[in-house]
């Protein structure tokens, strides 16, 4: 059986066990979950298999630059829709009373330093694997070794994309408006990785010297388009989602506006948020302990 088939059945399988809890969370109409989850699981689940069992996932011994699509697929594709999924959440309603949840439930060491996980090293997972794997002598290597690339790259997304997505039970102490910041110090390493494979005028990796490519000319214009597609995506994947962030933190946030509730038996009135009147003090709640003035 090939590898490719192995994956798909897989993923296949991966998918039946969260669209029937997602149906069964929907059937009892639980406000947690909705359209969006299956669809970002579904989308999620469908970059995955482009990247490790589709055509492309073999036509990156021959081109950089479908190595570069698998890449960013795993990192930027696959990894935030799945945590935007919510798997935790959805398939936690069928095993909900196991081990598994209650482990996490509990204020236990593993559970406390998973929570606490900063975001600094998150942002050195993310960054840290893509330059690693690109030093051409580890690149041989994880050619080689080539499921446990692939299983880094979606490995390290997914610790990437948890300080900005923040999905239930993760919790992080640092502020939202950080957000930005953390997208955009991202885009640094991959811009100079990205523009020294552009610019650099040499075949940084000489497997693809000759693998489907005539001349070395050729593979210096793969390598050239490799590199820009880096630069190009890399950009919008990150810098969209801190716009994004960025505009939520200026909008002006709705207070809601509180009503005066009068109690029957009391005659006593909550505070409605309204102003009073110059000259007029505000109506007080009467304590145990108080006592009207006579």
């Amino acid at each position: 059986m090939s590898r490719s088939l192995v994956l798909t059945v897989v993923l296949l399988g991966a998918a039946v066990p969260y669209v029937r809890c997602w149906r069964e969370l929907v059937r009892r109409r639980t406000s947690r979950v909705s359209a969006s989850h299956l669809a970002a699981f579904l989308t999620a689940l469908l970059a995955l298999w482009t990247a490790v069992a589709s055509p492309l996932a073999h036509a990156d011994a021959s081109a950089l630059t479908a190595h570069m699509v698998q890449h960013l697929l795993l990192m930027t594709v696959a990894a935030p829709l799945l945590i935007v999924a919510q798997p935790i959440w959805v398939l936690g309603g069928r095993f909900r009373h196991g081990l598994a949840l209650r482990l996490l439930h509990r204020q236990s060491a593993l559970a406390g330093c998973w929570w606490q996980l900063g975001p600094v090293a998150c942002w050195l997972a993310g960054t840290g694997v893509v330059l690693f794997w690109h030093v051409p002598s580890l690149f041989e290597l994880g050619m080689r070794w080539h499921g446990l690339q692939q299983a880094s790259f979606l490995a390290a997304g997914l610790l990437f994309w948890l300080p900005v997505i923040r999905p239930w039970p993760i919790r992080f102490s640092w502020p939202r408006w950080a957000t930005p910041t953390y997208l955009l110090l991202a885009t640094f390493p991959c811009d100079a990785l990205s523009g020294f494979l552009t610019f650099c005028g040499r075949i940084v990796y000489p497997r693809y010297c000759g693998a489907q490519f005539q001349s070395e000319l050729m593979a210096l214009a793969d390598q050239t388009s490799a590199g820009a597609l880096m630069w190009f995506w890399v950009t919008f994947a990150y810098l969209i989602p801190a716009g994004a962030v960025t505009l939520e933190l200026l909008s002006p946030r709705r207070v809601p506006h509180l009503r005066a509730t009068s109690s029957p038996r009391s005659g006593e009135g909550a505070w409605s948020g309204r102003r009073s009147p110059a000259g007029a003090e505000p109506r007080r709640r009467l304590g145990p302990m108080s006592s009207r003035p006579s």
